[in-house]
């Protein structure tokens, strides 16, 4: 859905198209065809709005530009349309020089209305932190947590999502899905957008980031080597919420890839104890969590991730004993873990911590639950932090967009999308003679960057409620990057007792914003 690829299951121009007959002669008879209509070729369209947003006590004005810019092919043919909302600090003296951050959610196919309403756009909604939120009318209130105090933003849409479509013919263009939907297609796509944004709005020397959360942080690592290694766009800094770079390591569907997957379980580990710890389902309860999560850590990459490793050959005494530790760190029913051979998958342990009750925790950020939708079932069925944030999100944006930032009046906007039955899989790492058919890693990406520009910086944040993109799982690609030992001082790490969108928890977007806006000021001379 909207932050998060499941892998193992894995339209119209904007604004009036004016029509223009076919030019020359026409049959007379009375059996001649109409004439041929032909649609305007797509163009670029924005609307400017202002405001002002307090922040850390401090007022800022700022300039909203919100609208859609045009995809080419090689050809200079339009393909796709991409719809964004950028928000620019006035009166800076140098506006050119300051610092300027790309910001997207994942999926893939949906939009980024979540990092823009709940997370660093200037206007926020209001929402529940680990509980339902409470219907309608919602409320939209000043960000004191926007990034606007360290960054010019820009919120950019996936193609299809937000107000950008696919261009086909009957919509001026000759673009189809395939143009881009995939992991290399979707990636040249924000790169075109980037690079085209900046040279309209003259920001090629400002300080530029990019924010991906999610599927988001995948798109950030290729698009980060295709900008600085294609495009020449000296970046700054990457920052990677809820990253997920190798799709190997999932804890979704480790099951569907028996062996090559144990370290899967290993890594999810701890974020299912973080979970039954939450929710008080632990036999002896913690009081520090830090402390609680280390220990985790230490047994899930030594005597569990070997006791794995043994498949078969694992003897009934030393299954026991691991299944009865997994259930200290879980609360999972040693009987239960014996069954699953001591390997449980997300959504398994979803549906099962609090089965008891014939509740489920939330995937995407695990402090949510709600009733399961079938108490004997296998896995989850839905995610009980969707049911909360989607429709208040969705309906602010709506008058949002339209009443304040002035633009997308008659026009539909769409959060997310299904493009999975498009979505082209394969991936082409750096160093790769041939697109790769199979689960992507997009790990070398990122590291080509890094050693193309050994003044690149990454910051890795997460939560650790996030069933989705297990913390420890991101950390450990950060220390698996196949580059020199003196680029590992390039990347800063910071987590947060929060789920998958860490900013839904009122304490930790605070450390989210602060975390940022330190990165960005660091990473740029003034």
């Amino acid at each position: 859905m909207k932050n998060s690829l499941l892998l193992a299951c894995l339209l119209v121009t904007l604004g009036a198209a004016t029509t223009v007959f076919a030019d020359g002669a026409h049959d007379k008879s009375e059996h001649s065809s109409p004439p041929v209509a032909k649609v305007a070729a797509p163009k670029d369209q924005s609307a400017v709005s202002h405001g002002s947003v307090r922040v850390g006590g401090q007022t800022i004005n700022y300039t909203a530009t919100t609208g859609t810019l045009i995809l080419k092919n090689k050809d200079d043919k339009p393909i796709a349309s991409m719809s964004y909302v950028a928000y620019v600090k006035s009166g800076e003296k140098h506006a050119d020089h300051r610092p300027i951050t790309f910001l997207y959610n994942g999926g893939p196919g949906s939009s980024t209305i979540w990092l823009h309403m709940l997370a660093f756009g200037p206007q926020r909604v209001e929402v529940g932190s680990g509980t339902s939120t409470p219907p309608a009318p919602f409320r939209l209130v000043n960000n004191d947590n926007s990034l606007l105090d360290a960054s010019d933003l820009v919120f950019i849409d996936a193609p299809g999502t937000g107000f950008g479509r696919v261009l086909d013919k009957d919509k001026g263009g000759v673009g189809k899905g395939k143009d881009v939907y995939g992991f290399d297609q979707d990636a040249h796509a924000f790169a075109q957008f980037i690079t085209r944004y900046l040279t309209i709005n003259s920001r090629w020397n400002s300080p530029k980031f990019l924010f991906g959360e999610s599927y988001g942080t995948t798109r950030s690592a290729m698009l980060a080597n295709i900008l600085e290694n294609e495009d020449s766009v000296g970046l700054n800094g990457v920052m990677l919420l809820s990253a997920i770079l190798s799709y190997d390591i999932s804890v979704d569907f480790p099951q569907v890839n028996p062996g090559a997957n144990n370290i899967s379980y290993a890594l999810g580990l701890p974020s299912y104890a973080a979970t039954a710890w939450y929710h008080h389902k632990l036999p002896q309860q913690p009081a520090d969590l830090q402390a609680f999560l280390t220990q985790v850590e230490q047994f899930a990459s030594t005597d569990y991730l070997q006791a794995l490793m043994q498949g078969s050959q694992l003897d009934a005494a030393t299954t026991q004993r691991v299944a009865e530790q997994l259930h200290q760190y879980t609360g999972l029913p040693v009987a239960y873990l014996v069954k699953a051979r001591l390997r449980v998958s997300g959504g398994q342990f979803a549906h099962e911590l609090l089965s008891a009750d014939d509740m489920v925790t939330g995937r995407l950020d695990s402090r949510y639950s709600g009733p399961a939708m079938d108490p004997l079932g296998e896995t989850a069925d839905y995610d009980p932090m969707d049911s909360s944030i989607d429709a208040p999100t969705v309906a602010e944006f709506n008058n949002y967009v339209r009443n304040t930032l002035d633009f997308g009046k008659g026009l539909t906007y769409k959060p997310q999308i299904d493009v999975f039955k498009e979505w082209d899989f394969k991936h082409q790492p750096p160093g790769a003679p041939f697109a790769l058919p199979f689960t992507p890693n997009v790990m070398p990406d990122l590291a080509s960057a890094m050693k193309h520009d050994p003044g690149l910086n990454v910051l890795l944040m997460g939560g650790y409620f996030d069933l989705g993109t297990p913390f420890y799982g991101a950390e450990y690609e950060m220390h698996q990057l196949p580059i020199p030992a003196s680029l590992q001082k390039n990347i800063s790490y910071k987590f947060f007792p929060s789920g998958h969108m860490v900013y839904l928890n009122p304490e930790s977007h605070k450390g989210l914003h602060a975390a940022a806006a330190a990165f960005i000021d660091a990473h740029y001379s003034r």
